[in-house]
């Protein structure tokens, strides 16, 4: 039975469907304050005369806290209301001042700079001063009441805190790790409704698909929710073009298929652009190997040249497994993948590896086997490892230093061996600092009395000892409370009895002695150590450092014993450590020594004599071994460039010498008798010239050169002054690759292919390169491939 109708429904004015859906549509625009008003969100939709089909566009309501749900229109008009909000793009307004909101005691506002983070989705509302997503507004259903459900839709998100907090950033939350969460759904639906138009399709994709490239950069969010939304966007676009159109039911471009082929097109593109910076000029390796998560051995190469400003680069250039670490096997991967990326290998003039047998071998190692194919592919071996070796080595040799070492692994295994003792520790810290702060003994400031804990030190990470050492001296007093503590609680009597021996360690005076010797020794070799690990250090310069540091260890043995003494004295008067008369005889067998012993010392003459003096020597015997400059000729003669103190150390002879003996095929017979001529030419310009007078090392004479277009002039020089810098430093570049690795490598992703691996950590390690390529150029690429 039909329901009956009212009587006034007849005189009620008819509309068709094409007047009511017009009248519905529409909502007028408002200017927008330069200080706008915040107001309470009204989803109704507001009523206006109805407009003609030419107006539609232009009637849409583009601030996003105004605007009427996307549900809330006819359906029949949803694909041209979301093509005229996609054809507008994000509504992302430049305020000269936004306004603040939340706490008042630290009130926080939103930044126009995360527009530039998220411009494929993130709008703002000046009127709401809140900020919300496009792609889901407009494939958004109306709201079932589940809370926060509706955030980025409509009542707008305005917890500023929580924005660039990290892994917790709320806006990379939004975009979630999975590819089917909401927003990635409602970017896919965009993509796809966009393909159905090309003229939008340009106005949308082409900013997401490199701005979405650029928050892996900035942000350094998870590789697989930023590889998931770059290779979509840019796999949207490798459509067949020529056709006009492609059959939406067999697109895979959001496969996985798909996404490693694009970031293998990108990885590509990163390799082109290295071996073009490369050119013709002449480059050096550096390879390393290590185990990845999956236990399979990985092989890095990083390629070292000069670039055309004259400037050292260090490029990560391939990651590829080897079934085995044998010299053969390591010399056919590199081989290979430089002759598939057209590098000549007789363009080497630098090898840069480890100390291990099969790198440095005379005879069959990896270096011996490259010096036959290209005999003027000099091995150097990596200056940070002499370092440690040498640091290692000298605090083996003494037996006092040894035991001191030992002893300090000791107490930092006891301290930090459970999660609760790590607390414990950090709380003693904190109580520490803040009595200190009441008595006035320190003082506060931006990153000053931080809470650490303390380091362990090992003999293949460099740098490790000197950290270990501070840390335990900043955090003295923290360790002996928690010492302390174990040995008064109820724990095992194992567990008690190394708590009881870890703090007799730490109140022994010949401990507290080394402690602070080493410090001394370590704070001199480990600004050497830092300045190793830099990419764009020479050679020469390196030695230089290396000079530097043997010269300030002999001053610390001539000149700081009394310093260090009293250093020593005051930190036992503070915490109430007993020092020993240095005048009595030193006989009890607490210092070592036997009371039967013939030969009896003073206790000043043990410390000062058999554990000062013979520490120091012994760091400098190693360092003097290790980085022997007369065993190095090449690196002698190479010195003989440095423009330091206005070319002071600048040998004509040496230098001529140095091209004639290691460098004869890169100047032919004619070229090296006009050198000679063209640096005494060029050694009274330089004095003279202010751009190139005040200059310390190769480095920047190869750029002032390039910068004053001198090289035309002295190009003799400028050839050979690349020569040398490319010559290796350290491995720290291969290094940090492997620190790559295990981040994208990790426990849950271990079964990831070779391939994909080299293509991965080549785009996150040179990121730089990465962010010059085009989204275009990509899918140009791509589309080839196809």
């Amino acid at each position: 039975m039909k329901k009956s109708k009212r009587i006034d429904s007849f005189f009620k004015r008819k509309f068709c469907d094409g007047e009511r859906d017009e009248e519905i549509i529409t909502s007028t625009s408002e200017t927008i304050s330069e200080n706008p008003r915040i107001e309470e969100n009204n989803i109704r939709l507001s009523k206006v005369p109805r407009v003609f089909e030419d107006d539609f566009e232009k009637c849409l309501e583009r601030d996003p806290g105004k605007r009427p749900q996307i549900w809330q229109y006819p359906p029949n008009k949803l694909d041209a209301i979301r093509k005229a909000y996609l054809k507008f793009g994000p509504y992302q307004i430049n305020l000269k001042e936004y306004p603040l909101s939340g706490n008042e005691v630290h009130p926080r506002r939103f930044q126009y700079a995360w527009f530039n983070i998220f411009s494929s989705w993130l709008e703002y509302s000046p009127s709401k001063d809140a900020a919300y997503c496009l792609p889901c507004y407009l494939f958004s259903k109306r709201p079932t009441g589940r809370p926060g459900s509706d955030v980025f839709i409509g009542t707008g998100f305005r917890n500023w805190k929580k924005v660039k907090n990290g892994k917790f950033c709320a806006f990379l939350k939004h975009i979630g790790m999975d590819p089917c969460s909401p927003h990635n759904n409602a970017m896919k639906a965009c993509l796809d409704l966009l393909n159905q138009d090309g003229h939008i399709r340009n106005t949308f994709q082409v900013q997401s698909s490199e701005q979405i490239l650029k928050n892996r950069i900035r942000l350094k969010t998870s590789i697989d929710t930023v590889r998931w939304l770059t290779l979509q966007a840019c796999a949207f676009r490798g459509h067949d073009e020529t056709s006009g159109s492609r059959n939406q039911d067999n697109s895979k471009y959001t496969s996985h298929q798909i996404q490693k082929e694009i970031l293998h097109i990108l990885s590509s593109r990163v390799r082109k652009h290295i071996c073009e910076e490369i050119g013709d000029s002449k480059f050096c390796i550096v390879v390393d190997e290590a185990r990845d998560e999956s236990k399979r051995e990985q092989m890095s190469l990083v390629l070292r040249f000069v670039d055309k400003v004259g400037l050292i680069q260090e490029r990560f250039f391939f990651v590829a497994h080897v079934k085995d670490t044998t010299t053969l096997t390591l010399k056919e991967k590199v081989c290979d993948i430089l002759s598939r990326h057209n590098l000549d290998v007789s363009n080497m003039r630098g090898q840069g590896y480890d100390g291990a047998s099969n790198m440095r071998g005379e005879w069959n190692g990896l270096q011996a086997l490259f010096m036959k194919d290209c005999p003027y592919a000099y091995y150097v071996h990596c200056f940070a490892h002499r370092l440690q070796l040498a640091l290692v080595s000298a605090s083996r040799e003494i037996v006092p230093i040894h035991k001191f070492f030992e002893k300090l692994t000791f107490v930092v295994n006891v301290v930090c061996s459970s999660t609760k003792r790590h607390d414990e520790l950090q709380v003693a810290q904190l109580e520490e600092i803040a009595h200190l702060l009441e008595i006035n003994e320190i003082v506060t400031g931006k990153g000053m009395n931080q809470i650490g804990t303390l380091k362990r030190a090992g003999d293949t990470r460099w740098g490790s000892h000197f950290s270990s050492i501070c840390s335990l001296i900043n955090m003295y007093e923290a360790t002996c409370i928690v010492l302390k503590k174990i040995t008064n609680e109820r724990a095992s009597y194992s567990t008690r009895g190394d708590a009881d021996s870890a703090y007799n360690y730490l109140k022994a005076f010949d401990f507290i002695f080394i402690l602070h010797l080493m410090k001394k020794i370590m704070g001199i070799t480990d600004i050497l150590c830092q300045a190793l690990q830099q990419q764009s250090q020479d050679i020469v310069n390196a030695m230089c450092l290396v000079g530097t540091t043997k010269y300030l260890i002999q001053v610390l043995r001539e000149d700081g014993w009394d310093a260090l003494f009293t250093e020593v004295k005051n930190f036992c008067e503070k915490h109430d450590i007993e020092i020993p008369d240095l005048n009595d005889v030193h006989s009890t067998t607490k210092f070592g020594r036997s009371r039967l012993q013939q030969g009896q010392v003073t206790i000043e003459h043990y410390f000062r004599v058999e554990i000062f003096f013979t520490a120091i020597d012994q760091q400098l015997q190693e360092l003097n071994n290790r980085f022997s400059e007369q065993a190095i000729d090449l690196l002698t003669l190479s010195c003989a460039l440095t423009p330091k103190d206005n070319y002071k150390s600048f040998n004509i002879e040496k230098i001529c010498t140095l091209v004639e003996k290691y460098y004869p095929v890169d100047f032919n017979m004619q070229e090296k008798i006009n050198l000679k001529f063209q640096l005494q030419h060029f050694l009274i310009d330089a004095r003279q010239d202010l751009n190139l007078k005040n200059l310390s090392i190769i480095q920047e004479l190869c750029s002032c050169l390039i910068a004053t277009e001198k090289t035309q002039n002295f190009y003799l020089i400028d050839r050979l002054l690349p020569l040398i810098m490319t010559l290796p430093v350290s491995t720290a570049t291969t290094e940090r690759s492997f620190s790559a690795m295990k981040i994208i490598k990790s426990r849950l992703r271990n079964k990831m292919e070779d391939d994909f691996l080299a293509d991965t950590m080549t785009i996150y390690i040179e990121r730089e390169i990465v962010a010059s390529i085009t989204s275009e150029s990509i899918i140009d690429d791509f589309k080839l491939i196809k």
